[in-house]
């Protein structure tokens, strides 16, 4: 058994944590859970701390548990949130509890038959035959308003200058969070629930349950929330969270995020999001302080945790559509790229609509570049263009006399005209 505190500690991963935790785990295997909110048929890398906490915990020998917070994705968690979420039927959760499930089966092992294959857990399972009355005689009566309005998430919300104050069904969510607690307690002899620093409040309600209602001992571990150095938020882009499903976030562009971290956030990063030993992070680091132009830091990681949440070809793919922005790429590597790839490679570059059929009788390299995309100002301009030998079509050099055909289209429906080494343009066929 390998000492989980120890590990997590030098990554950098520890926030708070209970005292006799450490001891508590090196006796024996333990079971241990994070909750993790379905409201999304995908995780984002926001959830990637807490998912990274439970494999370091299979790893260490213990048995990890992923809780799917089926019931209380209904109600809305107050924790640093200003608003309550949607209440979701339990179809649509049906089916994020199984896209999270094969998303974490990448991390997590689930099918082994080992005493600590991981599990997942649904709290609508046991919640949901659970009736008001009994709720408020079996769990309410054991935890006081003043414990409940001490918390900081109950604080904070109330102080605020909102309006709307806070709801009843926001103010129970630690009850209900640490229901989930006392039933893991009992049904998996969970003993220890992990979770962001913002949690400590409704995961200590939980292990105050545990004294209460079974005399028993339960533990709380909390991870630091991710910030990036220039103050901006962690796991959102300009289009918005960074997901691990492929369809919403691109490979490519989730090999981007990590590959334009700052040297700061590389250096705290690659030790959460990586399984890379103590000693290769650390001769990374001095490599990379040597020669920060060089980025390492920034190229491993990417390459890492690419791998780890899609797949090796991902990542080759995704260094090769970065290199067609930035290297010496060729007409097959772009004709390689999927039609989401190259949209995302080729994000805010102006485009112009030219009708298939007129591709397809072939439309002149002039005439592409001036009268039917804009993309040069003038006939004339165009010829002097390509008079310099600065035009390409594809990342193939052109002359005054190349007609732009089907055979030009990629994936059936784009071009890509390029003057000299950085002004690109798309015509897409339509």
């Amino acid at each position: 058994m390998k000492n989980f505190i120890e590990e997590v500690t030098w990554r950098g991963m520890l926030h708070d944590v209970m005292p006799g935790t450490e001891e508590h785990l090196l006796e024996q295997m333990r079971v241990a859970y994070v909750g993790i909110d379905p409201t999304a048929d995908s995780l984002h890398i926001g959830h990637l701390v807490g998912v990274m906490m439970l494999k370091h915990f299979q790893l260490s020998g213990h048995k990890p548990l992923a809780l799917v917070g089926g019931a209380t994705g209904m109600i809305g968690d107050p924790s640093g949130k200003s608003n309550e979420r949607n209440l979701l039927d339990e179809a649509t959760l049906r089916h994020n509890q199984e896209s999270i499930k094969a998303q974490l089966s990448r991390f997590l092992d689930f099918t082994s038959d080992a005493p600590n294959a991981a599990e997942l857990v649904n709290n609508y399972d046991w919640m949901k035959e659970f009736s008001f009355l009994d709720f408020i005689r079996d769990v309410g009566k054991h935890i006081t308003v003043n414990y409940m309005m001490a918390k900081d998430s109950v604080k904070k919300r109330l102080s605020s200058e909102s309006a709307e104050g806070m709801s009843f069904t926001e103010f129970t969510y630690q009850l209900v969070q640490g229901y989930d607690f006392l039933h893991l307690y009992k049904a998996k002899n969970c003993t220890l629930q992990m979770g962001g620093s913002d949690q400590w409040g409704n995961i200590t309600t939980g292990t105050e349950l545990v004294r209460r209602k079974e005399s028993g001992k339960a533990y709380a571990l909390t991870c630091p929330l991710i910030t990036k150095a220039d103050g901006t938020k962690f796991g959102k882009s300009e289009g918005g969270n960074i997901w691990l499903d492929a369809e919403r976030t691109s490979p490519y562009k989730f090999y981007q995020y990590w590959l334009n971290t700052s040297d700061t956030d590389a250096e705290k990063y690659i030790k959460i999001f990586t399984f890379l030993s103590k000693a290769e992070i650390e001769a990374l680091i001095e490599q990379h302080r040597g020669e920060p132009h060089l980025r390492a830091l920034q190229k491993r990681l990417a390459e890492e945790i690419t791998i780890m949440v899609h797949s090796k070809t991902d990542l080759e793919n995704a260094i090769k559509a970065s290199n067609i922005l930035f290297g010496n790429s060729t007409s097959e590597d772009l004709k390689d790229l999927d039609a989401k790839t190259f949209l995302d490679v080729f994000e805010g570059v102006p485009q112009a609509e030219i009708a298939q059929a007129e591709i397809e009788s072939g439309v002149g390299i002039i005439e592409a570049l001036s009268g039917k995309s804009g993309f040069l100002a003038s006939n004339s301009e165009a010829r002097r263009a390509l008079k310099e030998n600065s035009i390409a079509v594809n990342k193939e050099k052109v002359t005054e006399d190349y007609q732009i055909t089907s055979k030009d289209l990629i994936n059936g429906q784009f071009v890509l005209l390029q003057r000299g080494k950085k002004n690109y343009f798309v015509i897409r066929a339509v």
